[in-house]
């Protein structure tokens, strides 16, 4: 393989960078390791756009944070994924509750954010009227939003593909040295040759960082659990709900998702093995038990699964973007945990801006604005879901129950640019799989299709890459082997 520009990492900050370096005149490719884009943290967080009050000011998560939220809404917009804006609370409970939230609104006054107030119990409670009675006073950020992340992310690669960049999933980049005329990579799928190399590798990033600069970086990866509601009942609250951050993070926070369900966490565990996303009984346990002080009623009868994350934590606490100290032609976004995923549309358009300027990449003529996404079925009303089956009888078979999705858009999710080519890719771009059964009676259907639009054997269709197959074998082939 031989590219202008290698982007190492299809996560949500990879894709988006992939997406604007797609607008000039250079041949792009994007290498991911997992079995599809947002296979990290992309997947794994609470999907909420920052309003910025949190980050030290002067600090580039602070800058990122407010200047990457602030254009999101056009963003979303433009390649077709969900935004809302509810709102976020940050309360206080204690006299040392209320000195933090004081120390935000000032902190979030010095990076920019508009519209934050400190309130008091009573307007609290009004807004938000499932709040902990105990509760003292809040921080009101009005400006707070919410996406789906891994949609973001599939919708941002999409439009990056339509463009021209050229996707290789299951393509681990195993080592990075400089060349004669840039670099050579080393992947799980052979050789690789760049000018111009971009480390958004997430959890793997400091590794890479630490193969080109002679200045060391250290990711310290950290797990947060999950729980997820069903959205069969109505989220206990509008707005995002944080309690007061610690030097761990943001800590326990209930909240609403774009599609309704609700969500309690993370924790923060400091872990040795980045691709540890197993969740335990300790750690949802102190979710839990965090999330009362919030939501004294809380419930998890309508709980339909736990998840786990693991963020990018670099040593120094502040995101690490832009050139790789020491290799001319690289760049890097390290260390991008929390607010990552508020800053990325931000973090990617100060990438792509240095490298055209770099290496004075024309502007295209021809770009080409992202694919047209078809409403959901499940929020049709009953006139557009009859003028769909009647453009597509494939809308009117129902594949997966909880989340009302149809044969037609699972198999418009494997037909993307960037199409799906796993159950949990299917999943991540239709909702099949993330209902109340959890994919107990969909994954069957979604399994044929995946083979029918994929031409492979139902054998060879996986969860989510690898090994993970579904089925080792056919049972008639089974029964006739016994005979033998």
């Amino acid at each position: 393989m031989n590219q202008d520009i290698i982007i190492i990492g299809g996560g949500v900050v990879g894709c988006a960078v992939a997406r604007l370096l797609s607008r000039y005149a250079a041949t792009v490719a994007v290498l991911e390791a997992g079995s599809d884009v947002a296979e990290g943290a992309s997947k794994a967080n609470s999907g909420i756009v920052h309003a910025g009050f949190d980050a030290a000011p002067g600090s580039r998560k602070a800058q990122l944070n407010v200047r990457g939220a602030r254009m999101y809404a056009r963003l979303c917009k433009e390649v077709g994924a969900p935004y809302a804006q509810p709102g976020a609370l940050v309360l206080a409970f204690t006299p040392e509750d209320r000195a933090t939230v004081d120390g935000l609104y000032r902190q979030g006054l010095a990076n920019g954010v508009e519209g934050l107030r400190v309130i008091e119990r009573d307007e609290v409670l009004r807004l938000e009227p499932n709040v902990n009675p105990a509760v003292l006073c809040a921080l009101l950020a009005p400006t707070s939003g919410l996406t789906s992340p891994y949609e973001l992310t599939c919708a941002l690669a999409d439009h990056a593909a339509v463009n021209g960049v050229t996707f290789h999933l299951e393509t681990k980049v195993q080592s990075i040295r400089r060349a004669e005329d840039g670099y050579e990579l080393d992947t799980s799928r052979g050789p690789a040759r760049c000018r111009v190399v971009v480390n958004c590798a997430g959890s793997d990033s400091g590794r890479l960082h630490n193969q080109l600069s002679s200045r060391e970086l250290c990711i310290i990866p950290r797990k947060g659990e999950y729980y997820l509601l069903d959205h069969t009942d109505a989220p206990p609250f509008t707005r995002t709900i944080f309690q007061t951050p610690t030097r761990m993070g943001k800590g326990v926070l209930v909240s609403p998702t774009v599609h309704g369900n609700t969500l309690l966490g993370p924790t923060a565990e400091d872990v040795e093995d980045a691709l540890d996303v197993s969740t335990t009984a300790q750690g949802l346990g102190q979710a839990r038990e965090a999330a009362r002080l919030t939501w004294p009623q809380e419930s998890l009868r309508s709980v339909i699964t736990t998840f786990a994350g693991v963020r990018a934590h670099e040593h120094g606490g502040d995101f690490v973007i832009g050139s790789v100290e020491g290799a001319p032609g690289a760049y890097e976004a390290v260390g991008i945990e929390s607010p990552g995923l508020s800053a990325a549309p931000a973090i990617a358009e100060e990438l792509a801006e240095k490298i055209a300027k770099d290496f004075r990449l024309a502007v295209k003529a021809d770009w080409r604005p992202a694919p047209r996404r078809e409403k959901p079925f499940y929020d049709m009303s009953l006139q557009e879901r009859a003028q769909a089956v009647e453009r597509d009888p494939a809308y009117g078979v129902l594949v997966c129950r909880c989340e009302q999705v149809t044969e037609a858009e699972v198999r418009a999710a494997i037909r993307r640019p960037v199409g799906a080519r796993t159950i949990d890719a299917v999943k991540r771009r239709t909702r099949a799989g993330m209902g109340r059964c959890q994919g107990g009676f969909c994954s069957p259907r979604v399994l044929e299709i995946l083979a029918e639009e994929l031409h492979i054997d139902p054998t060879e269709v996986t969860k989510c890459g690898g090994a993970s197959r579904l089925l080792v074998g056919i049972i008639g082939q089974a029964a006739q082997q016994k005979e033998v």
